[in-house]
């Protein structure tokens, strides 16, 4: 193996919250073909977690059991192909992908540049911001399975909703195609600067913070509610409904994931009380407890 085995790994720094406790065992691949070779030799048994900037993720304080398999500046490769798709695989940053297609005079990508995370927790969720959302441009997907085989499947192999994909569920995404039309690279590029303009303008992008908290529920706003709740500013130790954008949760600077977690089941029960609406939420809560 040409990656790195790391035993008892603290995964707070990992993650872009800045907390989580350890995982029994973290990996970082050198590249595409020494993770599928780490994964063929890994137990049939074994729990397997992936995960790439550690955004829209919350690991809690006990950690993870089994093997973590970081994608954060591995799995890198990104390129135009001879059939005009974009081939990207599961670390690329969504960021970096949204100006690569830009600067290929590729049109469609531009909403990605709002999306804090890698391509494979794009994939997994359906990730979306400013309108778009990731399954809207893919052609197809490269999946491993827990014995290290490698499958292609199709957009259409899958069930896919508002921020959720299912099918394949014992199966993790390594890379995938994205099928995009030409366009002025000038005002692609544009556009992808008036988008993080408006995010940074919106959003708490100078504070740990995993992105959007909840789901919008249908026909409304989950920022609106918790703002109409008066929840904005409200906070579980060093944990903060931010003040800037109501569904995001912040962490102030001395945070735990329980304090986090504490505070998104509050806001979801009090929102509910409030308005009979009750949120879902958007971020995946792993881990044991302490």
């Amino acid at each position: 193996m040409k990656g790195r085995l790391l035993p008892n790994e603290t995964l707070a720094k990992y993650t872009s919250w800045r907390v989580g406790g350890a995982a029994e065992r973290l990996y970082v691949p050198h590249d595409r073909e020494d993770l599928i070779g780490f994964v063929k030799g890994l137990p049939t048994d074994e729990p397997v977690f992936w995960m790439g900037l550690g955004s829209n993720l919350l690991i809690r304080d006990g950690g993870i059991r089994g093997t973590v398999i970081n994608t954060k500046g591995r799995l890198k490769e990104m390129h135009l192909t001879d059939d005009g798709t974009v081939y990207v695989e599961a670390g690329v940053p969504c960021a970096h992908v949204a100006r690569f297609c830009g600067e290929q005079g590729l049109v469609g990508a531009e909403f990605l540049a709002g999306i804090p995370g890698t391509m494979g927790g794009a994939l997994k969720m359906n990730a979306g911001a400013f309108g778009g959302e990731t399954w809207g441009i893919v052609k197809n997907v490269d999946m491993i399975d827990a014995d290290g085989k490698v499958t292609q499947r199709h957009h259409d192999d899958f069930k896919i909703a508002y921020r959720s994909v299912k099918g394949y569920g014992g199966e993790w995404f390594l890379s995938a195609k994205l099928m995009l039309t030409q366009g002025d690279t000038s005002t692609s590029l544009q556009k992808i600067k008036g988008l993080l303009e408006q995010r940074a303008k919106t959003q708490p992008t100078n504070q740990p913070s995993c992105g959007s908290v909840f789901k919008n529920p249908t026909g409304d706003f989950a920022a609106r509610l918790i703002e109409q709740s008066g929840l904005k500013g409200y906070a579980i130790g060093g944990a903060c409904v931010s003040p800037k954008h109501a569904n995001f949760i912040v962490n102030t600077g001395n945070a735990t994931a329980a304090e986090i977690e504490a505070l998104i089941n509050y806001v979801q029960r009090y929102v509910e009380e409030q308005h009979g609406v009750v949120l879902q939420t958007e971020v995946c809560m792993v881990g044991d407890y302490v």
